[in-house]
């Protein structure tokens, strides 16, 4: 969970908005699995230890607060359900619909959608990727994101209270990174997002409201790591202007879930969850 300008918090809180990356101290971790190996290394505890648990979710905590300082005075906010095309709750196909899916990148993340309700699709689920990655974590490379994702006038907001967050020692630390930002020696940083779905609230032409479902995975694999790689289930939903021949995020809130009840699967050991991240590469999601 990277969170960043994503990460929100406090589950549907009415209004409350939380432009930022999947996390909320309000979500329950579950650590799988059984027998006598414990996660990362070590004699396992007991299945959904108290002491692990309280950890995990202590470490979201205080990343959820981190991230909810810089979205303190976000512009925006959801945009008037009375204004344009209501849409229902029927799911939306994801097979194949005849338009040709992006072939072209701004600051390596897919861009050129289609100016109608797949293209605003495609580009909430694609952006949900970049806000969650560990790119968010490198100045220059979140300057970089946040300046192909964000409307202009919002990017130039955002990049000041973002690297107050993302770059604070206390902050850093409090997730198990060094102080520069990097990965502890032995360890690997892992922050993905993974959308599941999506489906568009509202459309104007010019505008949309698109909710993307996705499971977010964060933590740091390695022996004894104290922040083990965990999997959270958000749901955020995009206010999107078309800008420049592109869509761009003005705002977003996020709400917990829906999360799926999870299954008796062991936990993967620190080098196999490591390579896994490094090996399988995301996607460029197109509806």
């Amino acid at each position: 969970m990277s969170l960043g300008d994503e990460h929100g918090y406090g589950g549907e809180s009415g209004g409350r908005t939380a432009e930022g990356f999947g996390g909320s101290g309000q979500t329950r971790t579950r650590l799988p699995g059984g027998g006598e190996t414990d996660v990362y290394g070590g004699a396992r505890r007991p299945v959904r230890s108290s002491r692990s648990l309280i950890t995990v979710m202590g470490v979201v905590v205080l990343l959820i607060a981190a991230i909810a300082f810089a979205n303190q005075g976000g512009g925006g906010g959801e945009a008037d359900p009375s204004e344009g095309g209501g849409k229902g709750t029927a799911a939306q196909p994801t097979a194949a619909t005849g338009v040709k899916p992006v072939e072209e990148k701004a600051g390596g993340i897919p861009s050129g959608y289609a100016k109608d309700e797949q293209g605003a699709q495609s580009a909430a689920a694609n952006y949900a990727v970049a806000l969650g990655s560990d790119g968010m974590f490198n100045q220059p490379r979140r300057d970089e994101i946040v300046s192909t994702v964000y409307a202009p006038e919002v990017a130039a907001a955002r990049k000041g209270d973002l690297d107050k967050v993302y770059s604070g020692e206390k902050f850093l630390t409090s997730i198990g990174l060094n102080p520069d930002g990097t990965a502890p020696a032995g360890m690997t940083f892992i922050t993905r997002f993974n959308p599941v779905g999506s489906k568009v609230e509202n459309f104007n032409g010019g505008t949309a409201r698109v909710s993307v479902w996705y499971s977010a995975l964060f933590g740091l694999a390695g022996e004894g790591s104290k922040n083990p790689v965990s999997e959270s289930w958000y749901t955020n939903t995009f206010e999107l202007k078309w800008i420049a021949e592109d869509w761009k995020v003005t705002n977003f809130t996020q709400k917990d879930g829906p999360v799926p009840v999870g299954r008796d699967q062991a936990a993967s050991g620190a080098k196999e969850m490591a390579d896994a991240v490094r090996q399988f590469g995301g996607f460029t999601y197109a509806r």
